[in-house]
């Protein structure tokens, strides 16, 4: 599901790694401990690097636990605003979201834990909430900006219109939705089969589906 022409460059992975193995050492902590007995020195001496480090990537302590990354918000939005002008806007955003969620299975651990975490701590829920509302805004705007004036429903210098809104509070419930159903039905049933049914019913308007329609598909044997 991966765009391989936009992959990101050595220094960029070289920071992806260290930020996933600052948020992993926190979630993997507070799992343990729980998110109020966990330090930021606790997670940076975990993952290896100085709290100093660990403040290059979160604005704040807890902002670990709920795995908070401005640059993949940055990149969903490029990649949206940078589709060909004949991808359908939905399309455009689930390819940019299929790209920043390929790895989801290498990780399913470390969502299941931050799953526990986040309802032990419901602080961390509604920091968490607060700052998908943000990426969410900002995500209608990309999707308003390739719409063109005119056709978002909006006016100059105001809010998105109805369509971006609509449409970008669509895409990160089919994510979490996506993650939630796969991490329920895993390992027999792949990640990617199940982000495309979800995106799938969306593209077809949410009709009611046949009897056989949700059957779940089992993840193809590995060989040997």
């Amino acid at each position: 599901m991966r765009n391989e022409a936009a992959a990101p460059g050595l220094r960029e992975r070289k920071k992806q790694a260290t930020r996933a193995a600052l948020s992993e050492a926190a979630v993997r902590l507070a799992a343990e401990h729980g998110a109020e007995h966990v330090t930021v020195e606790a997670i940076s001496e975990a993952a290896g690097v100085s709290p100093r480090t660990f403040f290059n990537y979160f604005d704040s302590h807890d902002d670990a636990f709920v795995m908070i990354d401005r640059e993949i918000g940055e990149r969903v939005r490029r990649a949206v605003r940078d589709a060909p002008a004949a991808v359908p806007p939905l399309d455009a955003v689930r390819e940019a979201l299929a790209t920043e969620l390929a790895d989801v299975e290498e990780r399913q651990e470390i969502w299941s834990l931050r799953a526990t975490v986040l309802r032990r701590s419901p602080h961390l829920l509604v920091r968490g909430l607060g700052v998908h509302l943000a990426e969410e805004l900002e995500l209608a705007e990309a999707i308003e900006h390739r719409l063109g004036p005119g056709r978002a429903g909006g006016s100059a210098g105001a809010a998105p219109g109805l369509y971006p809104r609509l449409l970008a509070a669509i895409a990160g419930t089919a994510v979490r939705v996506s993650v939630e159903h796969w991490c329920a039905q895993a390992p027999a049933v792949a990640f990617p089969e199940v982000f495309r049914r979800v995106f799938t019913h969306l593209a077809e308007g949410l009709p009611e589906p046949a009897e056989s329609s949700e059957a779940e598909s089992p993840r193809a044997p590995a060989d040997g």
